[in-house]
């Protein structure tokens, strides 16, 4: 499985992750234990999902350690992203 990963490290609830994209993708927000399910291939919870808009904007729902996870569903193409936090 192919996918991008970005560790976003420590957030505050009510913060925003704003994703930028090339292409259509699946866009996942996810704590450790599921980015750990996750890269398992196993069902996995997180927060987003697929879009065709950018930039894409999810909120933080808890403070805590999060992983932004970007994937295109086992489409094929060229997936270039950037990540930026905003304040709440």
């Amino acid at each position: 499985m192919q996918f991008v990963h970005y560790d976003l490290g420590q957030l505050s609830q009510g913060q925003i992750v704003e994703v930028t994209l090339s292409i259509a993708a699946n866009v996942r927000l996810v704590d450790p234990t599921n980015f750990n399910l996750y890269r398992s291939g196993s069902s996995s919870k997180y927060h987003g999902g697929y879009t065709d808009r950018t930039p894409y904007r999810v909120q933080v729902p808890a403070s805590g350690h999060w992983h932004l996870v970007i994937d295109l569903g086992g489409r094929s193409g060229t997936l270039r992203s950037s990540v930026q936090i905003l304040s709440s």
